[in-house]
């Protein structure tokens, strides 16, 4: 077999792997927002209690805004331990997204109350600098629930500090798209230039150097 086979919904089948091996407990991590043209790149660190799995946990962009509010409350409700980090759009900037991305992820594992033994990545990349073993698994919100708890929370956090963007920044549409490249985001900024929340490394913005708007 060439590849190895992705479920139809993430389990927690790698979760156990490390257990049995003695690496427990063990984490998932994982981030939302790479693609914005606005706003930070948020991390979350998921350690999961076996014993209380919320159903339904599945990939982030594979769920309603509904279904993720639900699920959100339910992994606070019952996770051994939760913990967020970001890096903001000068952050981005001053390094690149990927760096920025993992460096959420190493913090947002660093910050939670619960040490883990292993800690399980969404994408190709463990982060640098954690205190333990990490294990990158390509689509990795369709594989454990670790991960896809992870990506629930980073999902809405991010959601909801866009949304609160939005009325420090009325003319963007913020709450709407959450800073993608949208249509309509891209006739906002054309109309009123970059704001400080926009990534002045991403295209269109790295081809000129605009005002920014709220500077």
């Amino acid at each position: 077999m060439l590849f190895e086979p992705i479920p139809l919904v993430p389990d927690f089948s790698h979760e156990l792997a490390g257990r049995h091996s003695g690496q427990w407990p063990v984490a998932g991590t994982d981030e939302a927002g790479r693609g914005p043209l606005a706003g930070p790149v948020v991390a979350a660190a998921v350690i999961l209690d076996p014993d209380c799995i919320p159903d339904g946990l599945n990939d982030s962009k594979k769920l309603s805004a509904g279904e993720r509010d639900t699920l959100y409350e339910a992994i606070l409700g019952c996770a051994l331990a939760v913990s967020i980090a970001s890096s903001g759009p000068g952050r981005i900037d001053t390094t690149d997204i990927r760096k920025a991305s993992l460096d959420a992820m190493r913090r947002a594992v660093a910050s939670l109350c619960i040490v883990p033994k292993l800690v399980l990545v969404d994408g190709r990349d463990v982060p640098p600098g954690m205190s333990c073993f990490g294990r990158a698994l390509v689509k990795g919100d369709a594989r454990s629930v670790s991960i896809a708890a992870a990506s629930i929370i980073a999902k809405v956090t991010r959601d909801r500090m866009m949304a609160r963007a939005g009325l420090v920044y009325p003319a963007y549409g913020f709450a709407t798209h959450a800073g993608y490249p949208t249509p309509a985001h891209r006739r906002a900024v054309d109309a009123h230039g970059p704001c400080t929340l926009h990534r002045m490394s991403f295209r269109p913005f790295r081809l000129s150097a605009p005002d920014i708007a709220g500077d």
